[in-house]
């Protein structure tokens, strides 16, 4: 039983939280929210989604079956972009999943593309990260839902400059096709339009937040950390 009441969650999702695992500070471990259970994300929808089985909306249950997918029918090098998955444990607070959690070099908890892009503007550094991050989607036509900016992570290796510079960008969450077909049982042309359509959604999400912030409005509630998991 891994502890995690007294601990506070260095992130938070719409509907799970994130603790540096106690046990192993290289992972994460992603709970429900105590104050939102499933039966209470069933009821919040409509008719007929509302009619599904419990199981459907699991994130973690989710997620833990589209990884062993990528890790079944991908090749490795899926990952040097992709968060790895280690399975459930249980917690205190329910059962958890595990996941590599991303560090920079500095050992910090790496933030993500949206804090990045808040804090430090889009910088070519940044740019190029971004265009190596979509022609990895692009290569290994990764299945995937929006490449949504807090579920991407930014990062950093130390170096002599000012600034450290982006070693790359990881997917954390969001992977998976929405349909009943899984991503890899697709014809390869099918697969390469829908990670095509991905990666120009992220550009046009990257630019609506820079809008956003120039306009002066605000960042939204999501995808800026808690504390950066050093103590």
């Amino acid at each position: 039983m891994i502890a995690l009441k007294g601990l506070e969650p260095f992130a938070a999702g719409g509907n799970r939280w994130c603790y540096v695992d106690p046990e192993d500070d290289s992972r994460c471990i992603k709970v429900r929210r105590p104050d939102f259970s499933i039966e209470e994300r069933r009821r919040s929808k409509g008719f007929p989604k509302n009619l599904k089985p419990l199981s459907s909306f699991d994130d973690s249950l989710d997620e833990f079956k589209v990884m062993a997918a990528l890790e079944r029918y991908y090749p490795d090098e899926v990952f040097d972009h992709v968060s790895r998955c280690y399975g459930f444990f249980e917690t205190d607070m329910g059962r958890g999943l595990s996941s590599e959690l991303i560090r920079d070099d500095s050992g910090a908890v790496s933030i993500s593309l949206k804090q990045y892009l808040w804090e430090y503007e889009y910088s070519d550094d940044c740019r190029e990260a971004v265009m190596a991050l979509c022609a990895h989607w692009l290569k290994f036509r990764v299945p995937s839902r929006d490449l949504i900016l807090h579920n991407l992570v930014v990062q950093r290796e130390l170096c002599d400059l000012d600034e450290p510079r982006i070693k790359r960008l990881v997917v954390i969450d969001g992977l998976g096709s929405a349909g009943l077909i899984p991503g890899h049982r697709m014809p390869d042309f099918v697969q390469l339009k829908k990670a095509q359509r991905k990666v120009n959604n992220l550009h046009e999400r990257i630019d609506d937040l820079l809008g956003d912030k120039a306009a002066g409005r605000g960042r939204g509630m999501h995808g800026f950390l808690f504390h950066r998991g050093q103590s």
